[in-house]
């Protein structure tokens, strides 16, 4: 769990907008099933100031005009990541992130986004679950 710890401590310590970190948590959260973690990423969204309406749309993100052309091909390569076995990370999916990240910040995404694949299938294998407050 140390390992765990202090990759967390990196990926918040990031250039990756903090906001748009949380987004893809949701984001991975969503596909993985991880009720635990999406409802821990949703209020720390809502903590920062992000939007119920953006945190609502986010599973139809590819539809909506209020992300922007950024956070879409963070969000892209978080659910071809995610779902690796099928979609993987072609050469023009990685070019098309390139166009609003360099090279460090392409690592840190994909650190981000292996670091809440990881946490969900922790949170999922030990049973985590959430009950109303």
């Amino acid at each position: 769990m140390d390992i765990m710890m202090n990759m967390e401590k990196y990926t918040k310590q990031s250039a990756i907008n903090r906001k748009l970190r949380e987004l893809i948590k949701i984001r991975v959260s969503q596909i993985n099933g991880c009720a635990y973690c999406l409802n821990l990423h949703t209020t720390d969204a809502r903590k920062m100031g992000e939007t119920e309406k953006r945190i609502y749309c986010l599973s139809t993100w590819s539809e909506c005009d209020f992300y922007s052309a950024e956070e879409k091909v963070a969000l892209q390569l978080a659910e071809h990541i995610t779902l690796i076995p099928t979609k993987r990370v072609s050469d023009d999916l990685y070019q098309q992130v390139r166009k609003y990240y360099d090279e460090k910040q392409y690592v840190d995404l994909v650190l981000i986004i292996n670091q809440i694949n990881s946490w969900n299938r922790i949170s999922i294998a030990m049973g985590n679950t959430i009950t109303e407050e």
